[in-house]
């Protein structure tokens, strides 16, 4: 398929109660086993992508260079590929807009773009965040591909516990009403694992909602049953993967 088309089928792939696995990759060879698993998709995961080739998190990564991995990773398997943009790599509106387009030539048909100020605490005020999903909306419409951006909301995911989730559920709603109007596709809630909240706010919203499966999200099969349309695992993958190498580097350099 052609990138509009697998467009296109990405986005179908968001099914609430029929959620779209997704095991994050880091590389080329890590998006290749993964699709010999019986992927329907591929995305990255920033912290994984970074922390695979020495970076921290968090923007920290060139994107010239998450981008030469995008790029090898998009050719190498016929699935569609979602990339973690963080924050778009950019604060003025015009740098958004090139970045975003840069993404789209590498061969991604998906994004994550986050509301959290990157390398400090809090969220973005409402209005700016709206103000930069509705710039890179225009600019992926530019190239013709329908991109498929899912928002993530840090509201959760900034420290606070599972008890104090209740009264972030309200702030979580109104981004996400104001996000689908900017033109987000999906919404993204890392942090969030108590399932009547996870039920309240899939049913409360349009967007198809993406939960994060870190080990304590309640396993795939009741998320589906709350209605969630995408189950992503973070760095999960990466750092299973690198402790399992650990341990058999450990075995092999053993007398």
């Amino acid at each position: 398929m052609n990138q509009i088309a697998l467009a296109q089928s990405f986005a179908a792939m968001h099914r609430p109660g029929q959620p779209l696995i997704l095991y994050n990759a880091w590389d080329a060879g890590s998006a290749r086993a993964i699709a010999k698993a019986g992927a329907r998709a591929i995305a990255t995961g920033s912290w994984s992508l970074a922390a695979a080739q020495g970076y921290a998190d968090g923007q920290q990564m060139p994107l010239e260079f998450a981008l030469q991995i995008l790029a090898r990773m998009t050719r190498s398997v016929k699935l569609p590929v979602s990339f973690d943009f963080e924050a778009g790599f950019a604060s003025r509106p015009g740098d958004l807009a090139t970045n975003t387009e840069r993404v789209i030539a590498a061969g991604a048909v998906g994004v994550n773009f986050e509301d959290r100020v990157i390398g400090e605490q809090g969220l973005l005020p409402l209005p700016e965040q709206v103000a930069r999903l509705t710039t890179l909306r225009k600019a992926a419409e530019a190239t013709g591909v329908p991109l498929f951006i899912n928002a993530r909301s840090d509201v959760f995911f900034q420290g606070s516990a599972p008890e104090d989730h209740p009264s972030l559920v309200q702030e979580a709603l109104t981004r996400a009403r104001a996000y689908g109007d900017a033109g987000a596709d999906g919404l993204f809630l890392p942090g969030l694992v108590t399932p009547d909240l996870i039920g309240e706010i899939c049913a409360a919203t349009s967007l198809p909602v993406n939960i994060m499966q870190t080990g304590k999200a309640p396993e795939h099969a009741r998320l589906a049953g709350l209605g969630v349309a995408r189950i992503s695992h973070g760095p999960a993958p990466w750092i299973m993967a690198m402790a399992e190498l650990t341990r058999a580097a450990e075995a092999a350099l053993t007398l």
